[in-house]
């Protein structure tokens, strides 16, 4: 069985991020396909999806306009498994502080745009991410920050730096505020799509013939 891994391909590191998830399925045993997703109708066929980075306020107004927003909260009611990086994580957010970003609200979290710098202050640093045994060497561009977290319980803070969430889980979706796919680490898309129990069995329900 192989999973169609769907990258939302509106900007960003939609290569690298489906070369991340195939990698992350072989080292899992599994195998995936990756599909770089522009119009609505492609999602319904993906068992994950990664939202990457970019202009999260042009990339909302492309999910919006083309009717892809639906079809990925259509997914993650469905249960299955998402990962959002940086500008992804601000889409993927219930506030984004702008007016400008229509999120989607996958990821109960608040979120402030650019609050680790601008392009000429990006770093790397070496993470304690939850559910890996050793430190994830996390690149930060133009990397936003998890400004609060709702306070019934749902988000699971898997990383911080500097005092602030840069990594959580909401139910099946999991947020960055880092670019795990420019590591040639897999382990953050592996993390996100092959080690959790809930989402490996909603992705493998996908998959069985009606």
């Amino acid at each position: 069985m192989s999973l169609t891994a769907g990258v939302i391909a509106v900007q960003g590191d939609a290569t690298e991020h489906a070369a991340a998830i195939e990698r992350a399925a072989r080292a899992h045993g599994e195998r995936a396909e990756g599909v770089e997703i522009r119009r609505a109708g492609r999602v319904p066929d993906c068992d994950v999806l990664l939202l990457p980075g970019g202009e999260s306020t042009a990339i909302t107004r492309h999910l919006h306009r083309e009717g892809i927003a639906d079809e990925i909260e259509a997914h993650v009611a469905r249960g299955k498994p998402v990962l959002a990086t940086c500008a992804g994580l601000i889409v993927a957010s219930r506030d984004a502080g702008d007016a400008r970003v229509e999120t989607l609200g996958l990821l109960d979290v608040t979120v402030e745009r650019n609050a680790f710098g601008r392009q000429r202050d990006s770093f790397e640093a070496r993470l304690n991410v939850d559910g890996l045994d050793e430190p994830f060497p996390a690149v930060f561009i133009r990397a936003p920050r998890i400004s609060a977290v709702g306070d019934d319980g749902t988000v699971e803070v898997l990383a911080e730096h500097g005092g602030s969430p840069v990594a959580v889980r909401d139910g099946p979706v999991v947020g960055t505020a880092f670019h795990p796919e420019l590591t040639g680490d897999p382990r953050v898309h592996g993390l996100a799509f092959f080690e959790s129990m809930p989402a490996r069995d909603a992705t493998r329900r996908s998959n069985r013939p009606n």
